[in-house]
């Protein structure tokens, strides 16, 4: 029995159909609309195409910006905002006539990679996505860690720590706090200090670019970011203490990241001794739908 994955993106939408043995067996995308019923419609066209494709009626899970409150079970946090403050998931299991699953992308990246990815066969994994933004996925002996009020490894929005005297109190962030992670470690927070830095507008590759060039302004902003990232994979060593850090996103492509981040995360972690690996994620832009398919077992039915 085939698994659907929906990856629910800013800028596409793509649906896969997983094996059981793993492989992907059909794929396929579209841009993501601009409005809420049109986003269903866009979802139900895709899993109608797949099985279309496959002959297989699936079971279907979701990987979205944002997550469900479990309180009111409408989505909350996602920057495509015309999901926030609507029940999706029961509106996309009315559309395809079964239960849906979702989740937030970022703990759809954890479960792909823990499942058969860079952190196959690991105790605690914690994913993290190094794009726009900066998601966390938290993975325990195989099985995604929500929490209670499911905003674990919700990480983004903890403070900077260890901040120094001009890092506080911080930018303000979206979510309505000051200083938030994701408003220093993620491209966006890395073009923002390098404009404030230097009165120049480059992107996040532009400037990562022009630091492994060896370009002084653009060296030291990336050296910043190493040191800021650092210091926070160090605080979740010393929560969780992952067997492996896996890291998708945009940023996750720059070797020097897995060369230099050990050397500012030992020193900071509460033990004689600091061992997690630092991976890129296995399954590259591929994690967040073949995750999403995984939110369901093998074998399930929906």
């Amino acid at each position: 029995m085939i698994q659907i994955g929906v990856d629910f993106g800013g800028t596409k939408i793509e649906a896969a159909a997983l094996a059981p043995d793993g492989q992907i067996v059909a794929r396929l995308r579209t841009p993501t609309p601009a409005s809420y019923d049109t986003a269903l419609a866009a979802v139900r066209d895709l899993v109608e195409r797949i099985e279309a494709q496959t002959g297989e009626r699936a079971t279907v899970g979701v990987g979205a910006p944002g997550s469900v409150s479990p309180r009111t079970g409408v989505m909350r946090n996602a920057n495509a905002v015309y999901l926030n403050g609507r029940p999706f998931r029961e509106d996309l299991s009315k559309a395809l006539e079964r239960p849906v699953r979702l989740a937030n992308d970022a703990n759809c990246l954890a479960l792909s990679e823990a499942a058969d990815g860079a952190a196959a066969g690991a105790h605690v994994t914690f994913a993290i996505i190094l794009g726009t933004g900066c998601g966390g996925g938290l993975v325990v002996d195989g099985r995604l860690v929500e929490g209670g009020d499911g905003v674990a490894g919700e990480w983004g929005h903890m403070p900077l720590p260890w901040p120094e005297p001009e890092e506080s109190p911080g930018p303000q962030c979206w979510c309505g706090q000051k200083g938030c992670l994701e408003t220093w470690a993620s491209g966006t927070g890395l073009r923002r200090d390098f404009k404030a830095r230097t009165g120049r507008e480059l992107d996040g590759p532009e400037i990562v670019a022009a630091a492994l060039a060896g370009e002084p302004e653009a060296a030291a902003a990336f050296d910043r970011l190493v040191d800021r990232l650092g210091r926070a994979m160090a605080v979740i060593g010393n929560i969780v203490d992952p067997d492996v850090f896996v890291l998708g996103g945009g940023l996750s492509n720059v070797e020097a990241l897995y060369e230099r981040l050990p050397g500012v995360i030992a020193p900071r972690v509460f033990s004689d001794g600091w061992s997690a690996r630092i991976a890129p994620a296995r399954w590259g832009d591929s994690s967040g739908v073949r995750g999403a398919a995984r939110l369901w077992s093998p074998g399930e039915l929906a």
